[in-house]
C-alpha cells in the first residue's frame, strides 16, 4: 500500500510504500534532508511529521495514513 508524502518547503509531492525509509523517500523526490550520524544522535536529520518532530534517518513511513506532510528545517550548520 501506497500513501502521498509532501515535502515542505519545496511543496513536492511523491508516493512512497509504509515502511519505506524517510531519507530513501525524499532522495528518491530529489529533496535533500541534512544528515550527519545516520543513526539519530546528532538531529542533523530533524523533521516534523504532521506536527511531530522525529529524525529523518532512523524513521520510516507509517503505516494508517492517507497523506504524510514532512516540513524540512533549514539549518546553517548543517
Amino acid at each position: 500500500m501506497s500513501i502521498q508524502v509532501q515535502f515542505l518547503p519545496d511543496n513536492v509531492t511523491v508516493d512512497a510504500e509504509i515502511g519505506e525509509s524517510l531519507l530513501d523517500v525524499a532522495d528518491r523526490a530529489g529533496v535533500s534532508i541534512p544528515t550527519g550520524c545516520l543513526m539519530g544522535s546528532c538531529h542533523a536529520c530533524t523533521v516534523e511529521v504532521s506536527g511531530d518532530t522525529i529524525r529523518a534517518c532512523i524513521s520510516s513511513v507509517p503505516a494508517g495514513r492517507e497523506k504524510l506532510t514532512i516540513s524540512i528545517f533549514s539549518d546553517p550548520t548543517w
